[in-house]
């Protein structure tokens, strides 16, 4: 088993955070002009490419 570099933690952190939904409040103040996030990814489609 490997060990998470602190560096790698931090960056996979930030991912996770990215991957979440647009607010629906953010949907509706907007009246839908944005509807989803562009950061979201699907695990199975696109692979992170993330160094030590």
């Amino acid at each position: 088993m490997s060990k998470k570099t602190l560096v790698k933690k931090m960056r996979l952190g930030k991912k996770f955070k990215q991957n979440s939904r647009m607010p629906v409040l953010a949907v509706v103040k907007t009246h839908r002009r944005i509807q989803s996030n562009k950061f979201q990814r699907d695990w199975r489609r696109k692979k992170l490419r993330i160094k030590d």
